[in-house]
């Protein structure tokens, strides 16, 4: 159990305090007891503060006067608290081993400490990468390549020919390189267009809990270094997602779509195809995105939650837009064509 001054030590804080007091974890201000370390990350939840039990807190500088026990001083609590919670995960560790119940054919490559669990399977032609750690259950394609200290967890699928690099997460039931949405419309029905690239993803990428990021047709699909992707999102094929953007729950990039860096995306957005989105674009919750976003930026569309009663109301008005707007630029017409009879007389 680390004590408050060896956390300080090794993120490298000034804290205040008896530099002996053990911290079992990290609790919410109001669960927190006399054993725990909590957190302010924000000015407005500092009237909270008086009613915690928590042992100690991390706080901005600025904040100390608000606090009479022990802490750890950052000016980014938020940042720091997330390297505590490193120092606290409870995570199980890897075994460094390959299951006696996993399946790994002769010709892969396997580096140092790698660990591959039941049930899973690493196809003829993989390589992974030192400390890689395959889940129980997880499928790695013939001939893919991940890179050190990258986990792919349990049930996943890595399909054939993708490349993933160092540290990355691959969480529970996500697919990387499955075909894209490609099919050709004939008088016989859909032709479909086999999916002749792949999936290439940076360093540091976490792709989350069933989410699918698709192989792309003719040119890779790219997701950049440092980007991380919520739980059920949708990549298309061909798609490329920005070096530290990240992608909300439930969001959809269509195919060919080109997202910048540092871009945030959040949940239930859906993005067309073949659009170019800037750096630094922000867009809201279930934005609707059908053209290309030149200028870094806060953008949203969508309709805000209403009672029923005004939303039904909304909704049938909504219908009537279009014969509204005749009306007007006919009264406009009419107007404009009265001043300049006046103007004449």
């Amino acid at each position: 159990m680390p004590t408050l001054g060896e956390l300080a030590s090794r993120l490298e804080l000034e804290f205040l305090g008896d530099s002996a007091m053990p911290i079992k974890g990290i609790a919410s201000l109001d669960t927190a007891g006399p054993e725990h370390l909590s957190f302010v990350s924000e000015k407005k939840h500092l009237r909270r503060v008086a009613d915690t039990r928590a042992g100690a807190l991390i706080l901005h500088p600025d904040w100390v006067d608000r606090w009479s026990g022990g802490a750890l001083l950052s000016p980014a609590p938020y940042v720091a608290y997330a390297h505590v919670s490193r120092i606290f995960d409870n995570h199980p560790a890897a075994s460094g081993r390959v299951h006696e119940r996993a399946w790994v054919a002769e010709s892969a490559q396997l580096g140092e400490g790698v660990t591959v669990d039941a049930g899973a399977c690493v196809e003829a032609g993989a390589v992974l990468g030192d400390r890689v750690w395959i889940g129980a259950g997880a499928y790695v394609g013939h001939g893919t390549k991940i890179g050190e200290d990258t986990e792919v967890k349990a049930g996943a699928v890595i399909c054939h020919q993708v490349e993933i690099g160092r540290r990355c997460t691959i969480h529970p039931n996500a697919t990387i390189g499955a075909d894209g949405f490609g099919f050709a419309p004939s008088a016989q029905g859909w032709i479909k267009i086999e999916q002749l690239a792949s999936v290439i993803l940076g360093d540091d990428v976490q792709i989350g809990a069933n989410s699918a990021v698709d192989r792309g047709a003719l040119e890779d699909t790219v997701i950049e270094d440092g980007a991380i992707i919520d739980n059920m999102v949708q990549i298309g094929h061909g798609a490329r997602v920005g070096a530290h953007t990240a992608i909300a729950g439930q969001a959809g990039v269509s195919g060919s779509t080109q997202i910048g860096a540092r871009c945030v995306i959040a949940g239930q957005a859906g993005i067309a195809g073949h659009l170019t989105i800037a750096d630094g674009v922000h867009i809201g919750g279930q934005g609707r995105v059908a053209s290309s976003v030149t200028e870094p930026g806060h953008y949203t569309s969508g309709a805000p939650l209403q009672p029923l009663k005004a939303w039904l109301r909304n909704a049938s008005r909504f219908t009537e837009l279009d014969q509204l707007a005749k009306r007007i630029a006919a009264l406009e017409k009419a107007a404009g064509t009265a001043h300049q009879e006046d103007d004449k007389a």
